[in-house]
């Protein structure tokens, strides 16, 4: 056996190994998220479903990155551009679309849709901006809350 392997082998922690699979589902007053990374990775990656006519809050993160991928559906994706206005985007299936860190956005169900997320670790704060559904700022005490915090 290689040696660098070798060495490398000895600092792995096997106990953390995990073959059994992870599902949470999150309802959301717009649809519903299925999260299928455990928490503590330094990713996280979700599926979620937007009903026809619903819409997130308009929102900006402080430290998440992420992608969305519609897979399903017909979806808008309202982001703010690098002049900081915002524009409305008709969502093409199978392509990306990046969130950099403290750039506004939300997406809206033009039908039901579903769009998956890679991103970051859910850390820090998501600022809302504007909800429809009068929910606060997410942050990581919220994120333990059933629902996050949304009661409906």
């Amino acid at each position: 056996m290689d040696k660098d392997l070798e060495e490398f082998l000895k600092t792995i922690d096997k106990s953390t190994f995990s073959n059994e699979p992870f599902l949470q589902k999150v309802e959301k007053p717009w649809g519903y998220e299925l999260i299928f990374t455990p928490e503590g990775l330094p990713y996280s990656g979700k599926i979620m479903h937007y009903r026809a006519g619903k819409r997130n809050s308009l929102q900006i993160h402080d430290k998440k990155i992420e992608t969305g991928c519609l897979m399903s559906g017909e979806c808008n994706l309202i982001i703010e551009n690098d002049q900081g206005e915002m524009e409305t985007i008709k969502m093409e299936q199978g392509k990306g679309y990046t969130v950099k860190v403290g750039q506004k956005h939300r997406y809206q169900g033009v039908t039901d849709c579903d769009i998956f997320e890679a991103a970051m670790s859910e850390v820090g704060v998501t600022f809302r901006l504007e909800d429809d559904y009068a929910r606060g700022n997410e942050d990581d005490e919220m994120r333990k809350e059933e629902n996050r915090g949304w009661g409906g």
